[in-house]
C-alpha cells in the first residue's frame, strides 16, 4: 500500500488518529515510562458543558447564505471543531474546556458562498475561523474572541487538470488522501505526504506552509502552489497568472502561511507529477549524529538527492518511534531513512557510503514508511498512561544546526527537570535544503499537576533557545497563537506593522482569525 491508497481518516475530537485502528503501547514501553515517573491519572476525560451560542438573528442570516441545513449549532458539532491536535489542545479537550469552542459551524459549498458568509459576518461583527482538516498543532483554530467556524469540507472537488502544464486545480476542502486518489486516477501525484496526511487538507497545507516527508524530491507545499484564490471580506483575490513573474512582489507567498488572517483560501493550483511506478525505501546507519549530518548535507548540497531523506539522533534511533510494535528496539548508532520515487539511485548510495554510512537494507526503510502514520496515534495511549508527549520543530542554516540541536535539547531537559519531571528528548532532521535543515523534537516526560502549564513553561524555554541559537520559530507547523509573540520577535516590529497593514486592507473589520498569526 502507498500513500495514494490510504483512506481519509475522520479524526475524533480530543484524540489523534483513527478510532477504528487504535494503537496499544507495548509492555516494554509502559515499563519504560515508569522510569520517567509516569503514573496513570486517577480521573478520565470530562464531558463538555454547553454555553449560549448565537442569537436567532445571527443564525438566520447565516442560514440565509448557505441554507439552514448547512449551519450547525449543536454541542457535538461545535465541540468537534474546537482547537486542533497539539498536546495542550488534547489535554484541554480531556478536561472539557469549552473556552475556544465556536458558536456555530457553517458549511459553504462554493467560493461565492464563502464570500457571502464573510460579507454577512462583517456586517454583524462576527469573527470567522476557517477549518478544513483541523490538524493544527499551534493553536491555529483558537480565536481571541467568540467566532463562527467556516468548515470547507463541501469544497472537495478536483476542478481541473492541465496535462500540458502539469497543474491541477483543487478546492481547499479536499483532504490529503482524497486529493492523491483523484490525481492517481489520472496517473499523477502531488507528492505531499506530511505526518498529518490522513486528516489534513489542501487549504490547510497552503495556509500553514506545510512540508511533507517527500520534500527532498517534491519540495514543500508552498513550492508546489502556482496559483490560488482567496476570499476576503472586501472581495476576491486571484493570484498566479504564470508560473513565475517579475511583475512586482510575489503575492502568492504573502497568502501562503497566512493561516486565515488575510482571507480564506478556497482553491489552489498546484504542480503535479506523473505517479511513480516504483518506490524504494531503505535504512542507512551512521556511527553518530554528526557523521550522519555530514552525509545528508553532502546530498543536499551536491546531490543526487533522493525523494525522502531524514536522520534520527541516537535517542530517537534507540526508541524507534517509527514502529510502535517494536518501540525501544534500536541497536545503537543513528539511522537515516532514504527513499526514492522511481528507479533506485546508486549514485546517492555511493555518497552515503563514502561518508561512512552502512546500508542496512529495505527493512528499516519499509518499517518507517508504513509506521510513520501510526506514530502520532501513540499520543493517545501515552496521555492515557499519564505521560506528557509533545513535539516542536525549527530550522537553521547548516553551520548552526549542531548548536541549535544542543541548545533546544538542553533547554527542554533543564526546564522539565526543574519542574520535577525529567524528560526523554528525541530529535531528527526531517527536511533538508542546500543551505540548511529542519530539526524535529519529540519530548516525553511524566505529567505534572498542571500539564498544560508544564508544557507552556518548557516550550517557552525551548523557544528562547531557538531564538538565541539562530533558528526559526517554525519550519512547518506554522504560527497560530502559540508562536505569535516569538514570530513577532523574529521578524521585528516594522515587519509586523507591514503585515498588520495588509490585514487592515483585506480585513478592515478584523473578523478573520483574530489573534492568530498577528495580535
Amino acid at each position: 500500500m502507498t500513500e495514494s491508497d490510504l483512506p481519509v481518516v475522520q479524526l475524533t475530537p480530543g484524540r489523534w488518529g483513527d478510532p477504528a485502528h487504535p494503537v496499544d503501547l507495548p509492555a516494554a514501553a509502559v515499563e519504560a515510562l515508569k522510569h520517567l515517573g509516569v503514573r496513570r491519572p486517577a480521573t478520565g476525560p470530562v464531558d463538555p458543558v454547553d454555553r449560549p451560542g448565537l442569537t436567532a438573528t445571527q443564525l438566520s442570516f447565516l442560514a440565509g447564505v448557505v441554507g439552514a441545513e448547512h449551519v450547525t449549532t449543536d454541542l457535538d458539532s461545535r465541540w468537534a471543531h474546537t482547537r486542533g491536535y497539539s498536546t495542550p489542545d488534547l489535554l484541554r479537550h480531556r478536561a472539557g474546556d469549552t473556552s475556544d469552542m465556536p458558536d456555530a459551524v457553517v458549511y459553504p459549498g462554493s467560493h461565492d458562498e464563502v464570500m457571502a458568509v464573510l460579507a454577512a459576518c462583517s456586517g454583524h461583527d462576527l469573527a470567522v475561523v476557517p477549518y478544513s482538516g483541523g490538524t493544527s498543532v499551534v493553536g491555529g483554530l483558537a480565536a481571541s474572541r467568540r467566532f463562527v467556524t467556516v468548515d470547507l469540507r463541501r469544497l472537495d472537488q478536483l476542478v481541473e487538470i492541465d496535462e500540458v502544464s502539469r497543474t491541477a486545480t483543487l478546492q481547499a476542502g479536499v483532504r490529503g488522501p482524497a486529493a492523491e486518489a483523484l490525481l492517481a486516477a489520472r496517473g499523477y501525484t502531488l507528492g505531499h505526504f506530511p505526518q498529518s496526511y490522513e486528516g489534513a487538507s489542501i487549504g490547510g497545507y497552503a495556509a500553514a506552509r506545510s512540508s511533507g516527508q517527500s520534500s527532498a524530491g517534491y519540495g514543500r507545499f508552498d513550492q508546489m502552489v502556482v496559483g490560488l484564490t482567496l476570499a476576503t471580506p472586501r472581495g476576491t483575490v486571484e493570484l498566479g497568472r504564470a508560473p513565475m513573474s517579475a511583475a512586482g512582489p510575489d503575492l502568492r507567498q504573502l497568502v501562503l502561511g497566512s493561516e486565515g488572517a488575510f482571507g480564506i483560501i478556497t482553491s489552489v493550483v498546484v504542480r503535479i507529477r506523473p505517479r511513480p511506478t516504483e518506490r524504494h525505501f531503505e535504512g542507512w546507519r551512521f556511527e553518530n549524529f554528526e557523521a550522519g549530518l555530514t552525509a545528508i548535507r553532502r546530498l543536499a548540497q551536491d546531490g543526487p538527492l533522493p525523494t525522502v531523506l531524514r536522520l534520527s539522533d541516537e535517542a530517537e534511533t534507540a526508541v524507534n518511534l517509527a514502529d510502535p510494535d517494536v518501540l525501544g528496539g534500536g541497536t545503537g548508532g543513528v539511522l537515516a531513512i532514504v527513499g526514492f520515487d522511481g528507479p533506485y539511485q546508486q549514485a546517492t548510495a555511493a555518497v552515503l557510503t563514502a561518508a561512512g554510512g552502512q546500508n542496512v537494507g529495505e527493512g528499516p526503510g519499509e518499517t518507517w514508511r508504513v509506521g510513520r502514520y501510526r506514530a502520532p496515534y501513540l499520543r493517545d495511549p501515552l496521555l492515557d498512561e499519564g505521560a506528557l508527549v509533545e513535539t516542536l520543530e525549527t530550522a537553521a542554516f547548516w553551520s548552526k544546526v549542531p548548536a541549535l540541536k544542543a541548545a533546544v535539547t538542553e533547554a527542554l531537559v533543564r526546564s522539565l527537570t526543574d519542574q520535577g519531571t525529567p524528560p526523554l528528548v528525541l530529535c531528527h532532521v526531517s527536511h533538508v535544503y542546500e543551505t540548511g535543515a529542519s530539526l524535529y523534537f519529540t519530548v516525553i516526560s511524566a505529567q505534572a499537576g498542571d500539564p498544560v502549564g508544564q508544557w507552556r513553561t518548557a516550550k517557552a524555554a525551548a523557544s528562547q533557545a531557538i531564538a538565541v541559537a539562530g533558528g526559526t520559530i517554525s519550519h512547518h507547523h506554522g504560527v497560530g497563537t502559540d508562536h505569535r509573540e516569538a514570530y513577532a520577535d523574529e521578524i521585528g516590529p516594522l515587519a509586523v506593522e507591514a503585515l498588520q497593514a495588509v490585514k487592515h486592507v483585506l480585513d478592515p473589520g478584523h473578523i478573520l482569525s483574530p489573534g492568530i498569526l498577528l495580535t
